[in-house]
């Protein structure tokens, strides 16, 4: 019965990832900036089922909250208040976008390089026991509060800019 689950475990992260560098693609080839916008939510989706095959739920939900839900949310709405073209753009890319091809290969080659160079043959150790979202939660929230009510207002500055530049006078 474990390896079926495994099996499908293997499966399910297959197809999710599979979805998720489709949907890369789409976020960085399209020339419209809302669809652009809406195919992240795909990608980051995608991470966030990625998190629940590793049984961290609360991460998961984390990500579809604050990824998806929030900055995907500001992010369009940033853009439909902006005063920018919305739909294709023709002049959206330079003449050296070509250079960025081999760039990007020669750094996923050296960060591949050195990523198996440090870990070759080491496994992670076996955490022991479970540990609950309230651990979770205060892991992350008691040192980081302050920093992370500092940038909710960080946040809702932009927001409340975005308003002011974009009503008419």
């Amino acid at each position: 019965m474990l390896a079926q689950a495994v099996v499908a475990q293997n499966i399910a992260f297959g197809i999710i990832a599979a979805m998720m560098i489709v949907a890369a693609l789409r976020v960085v080839t399209t020339k419209n900036v809302v669809h652009a916008a809406l195919w992240l939510v795909v990608v980051l989706g995608g991470a966030a089922g990625q998190y629940l095959l590793l049984a961290a739920e609360f991460v998961a939900l984390t990500q579809v909250l604050v990824y998806i839900g929030a900055v995907t949310v500001l992010f369009l709405f940033g853009t439909m208040l902006t005063r920018a073209q919305i739909g294709k753009e023709r002049d959206l890319n330079n003449s050296n976008w070509l250079l960025g091809i081999p760039v990007a290969l020669l750094l996923l080659g050296t960060l591949l390089y050195v990523l198996i160079d440090s870990y070759h043959g080491e496994q992670l150790p076996d955490p022991g026991g479970s540990t609950s979202t309230q651990q979770v939660s205060d892991s992350i929230f008691k040192p980081y509060l302050i920093p992370f009510w500092a940038l909710s207002f960080v946040l809702l500055a932009a927001v409340i800019g975005a308003i002011v530049l974009a009503r008419k006078d």
